[in-house]
């Protein structure tokens, strides 16, 4: 489904003082936006923001960078931070609206990324489609530029077939298994952060698929043949995908 216009979002958005479109000239430069926390998170999909909000406030010694691009989404993102932290200033979270396709041109190798949040990201589940999953070997090798030694990736989603491809695609791009189950809420593990489409789906009877995989040292490089990676000078598609909320 497609998220309906929001008039108010980018008015909101333009007065918001930890809120970019495109901001290319951070790249590198991430960690000087949280002088005060040591730690970098960076969410892919943020949606709506509902976990997002409660992640940022729980963890005061991390700065988290919440990626959409949708600004609908973003401004209810805005909202959730703001209702969350009770009028006390967000100095930890920051929105930020991009092409996660492009992820490259918007951090780099000095950011150092300990951990990348992948919540019920659109799993595109035409074959034809699937080098544009949030985990596919040519998004995971753009992650391995920026993120630090042994970052983490944190990934659930609702779609069993869309995490079995994933498992795949973590192990050829270097990533190793440290944490894996295929129901959440019934695991123990904690802290785990709901977001609104997990709410949704817990409430319908279905599990949820949940992984945490470590980046291993080392050059890889992942089967074109075997997992469709385009060539640079390939022509992309129109997308046409709409955002998802969600936050670890």
């Amino acid at each position: 489904m497609h998220m309906r216009k929001k008039k108010w979002a980018r008015p909101e958005l333009a007065g918001c003082p930890y809120y970019a479109a495109f901001p290319e000239d951070k790249r590198g430069q991430w960690r000087k936006c949280f002088p005060a926390q040591p730690h970098l998170h960076l969410e892919l999909g943020c949606g709506k923001g509902v976990g997002t909000a409660a992640c940022a406030l729980h963890n005061p010694d991390t700065g988290l960078v919440a990626v959409d691009i949708s600004d609908d989404v973003l401004g209810d993102a805005r909202r959730n931070a703001e209702l969350a932290f009770g009028g006390r200033p967000v100095n930890n979270l920051f929105l930020a609206k991009l092409d996660i396709s492009y992820i490259e041109h918007f951090f780099g190798p000095d950011d150092q990324v300990e951990r990348i949040y992948l919540p019920f990201s659109n799993p595109w589940p035409r074959r034809r489609h699937a080098k544009r999953r949030l985990t596919h070997p040519r998004q995971l090798m753009q992650y391995r530029t920026f993120m630090a030694p042994e970052g983490e990736i944190y990934f659930k989603t609702d779609d069993l077939p869309f995490f079995q491809a994933s498992l795949e695609y973590f192990e050829a791009c270097g990533f190793e298994t440290v944490y894996l189950t295929h129901d959440l809420h019934a695991s123990g593990f904690t802290p785990n952060y709901v977001t609104e489409h997990e709410a949704h789906f817990s409430a319908l009877g279905l599990p949820i698929h949940f992984g945490i995989f470590r980046m291993l040292p080392g050059t890889f490089v992942p089967d074109s043949m075997r997992f469709g990676m385009p060539d640079e000078d390939e022509p992309e598609e129109e997308d046409s995908s709409e955002a998802v909320d969600g936050a670890v």
